[in-house]
């Protein structure tokens, strides 16, 4: 008798060739595999805290809702497809028009992990999150959602890597304190928002009254904004963060403006209301717009009025944005510092590091 270990999707089958049949441990307790014409909810509905769905290349026409600890959906990538029934919903995570929902009510939902599919199509939101604790959402595509990608609300430790999230109505990754309910900026508790890649969507990263995150190593480019930061009256104000080494670039489309923001265009990284803010080494470049918000890096008071105070934008690659690369329409907003950025335009100007046409004069200064 020969023995054939098969390692498919984190499960790992042992076939008995010789006329013996097969068995796999993948149909064992604690592993649920959902075949396509099947339902993934159901298989939501049994597992218990701790197990793994796995779930095999298909179209499937469901919202999922979770509202377990620990659990843990995996696909086969852009080949496992969710995309929402809509008036056909029958949870609540698809009445309230989500793909995939992670809610915790009266407590925490902890460490459940989305990986490797896709979900397409929510009249909402892709993947929507609220009050979880280490939600881990990894390897997924999300595609044409009427308002948010990826959004997550009331929750701490985040992590939000390797995503393709395009084409959404909205933000495609947006980490808010609370969506409809007013308040202080909440501490995410070291949130990650990492090695994404967003494209196609109104502002690639909206952070929203929140506080002590990572943005970093995305690259977001054909969206209306890159990264806007967004706090108000509230306290504490939104900031206390960083945002560094992502790449930015012809975030040109054109978005109308709202009652909180006025147009978006060509803007790469706009701080508005926020505090404690390290922009650091990243590139943005060739930006367009004609927008309040137009520039590489632009700060500008929050709707209220609030201003931006004590942020630093350090060492980053800022060129070809129009009307200029760095923006400081937040004046007399206090202790806002630009330092050793490498750029040609500014407002006001002297906020720039001198560059030769074609390149980085290495012995220019400045503040």
């Amino acid at each position: 008798m020969v023995l054939r270990h098969v390692k498919y999707m984190g499960c790992v089958a042992v076939m008995m060739i010789g006329g013996l049949g097969a068995a796999s441990p993948c149909d064992a307790p604690g592993r649920h595999v959902v075949h396509a014409g099947e339902s993934i909810q159901r298989a939501v509905n049994k597992a218990r805290p701790g197990d793994t769905i796995v779930i095999r290349p298909g179209l499937y026409r469901e919202s999922v809702q979770i509202n377990k600890s620990r659990l843990h959906l995996v696909g086969a990538g852009r080949k496992t497809v969710i995309s929402p029934s809509g008036n056909r919903a029958t949870n609540a995570c698809g009445k309230a028009g989500h793909g995939i929902c992670v809610v915790g009510k009266d407590r925490p939902i902890r460490d459940v992990s989305i990986r490797s599919l896709t979900v397409r199509g929510a009249k909402k939101t892709g993947i929507w999150a609220s009050g979880t604790d280490r939600l881990s959402v990894h390897h997924v595509t999300v595609r044409k959602s009427g308002v948010w990608g990826i959004a997550q609300e009331k929750s701490i430790r985040g992590m939000f890597r390797d995503n393709t999230v395009v084409d959404n109505g909205d933000a495609g990754i947006f980490l808010a304190n609370k969506t409809k309910e007013e308040g202080g900026g909440s501490d995410t508790r070291g949130a990650v928002i990492s090695d994404n890649y967003l494209a196609g969507n109104r502002i690639g990263v909206t952070i929203r009254r929140v506080r002590n995150l990572t943005v970093s190593y995305n690259t977001m480019t054909r969206n209306c904004g890159g990264v806007f930061v967004v706090g108000d009256e509230s306290r504490p104000q939104a900031g206390a963060l960083t945002v560094r080494n992502n790449s930015i670039y012809k975030n040109n489309k054109f978005c109308k403006g709202n009652s909180r923001l006025p147009d978006i265009q060509g803007s790469g990284i706009v701080l508005t209301g926020a505090e404690h803010v390290l922009v650091r080494r990243n590139v943005i470049r060739d930006h367009h717009g004609k927008s309040r918000l137009s520039g590489g890096v632009v700060l500008f008071h929050s709707f209220v009025k609030v201003l931006n105070h004590h942020n630093v934008i350090s060492h980053n690659i800022v060129l070809r944005n129009k009307p200029v690369d760095l923006a400081n329409r937040d004046l007399p907003g206090k202790g806002n510092r630009f330092i050793r950025n490498v750029c040609r335009t500014s407002e006001p100007a002297g906020l720039c590091r001198r560059v030769h046409r074609d390149g980085l004069n290495p012995s220019a200064t400045g503040e």
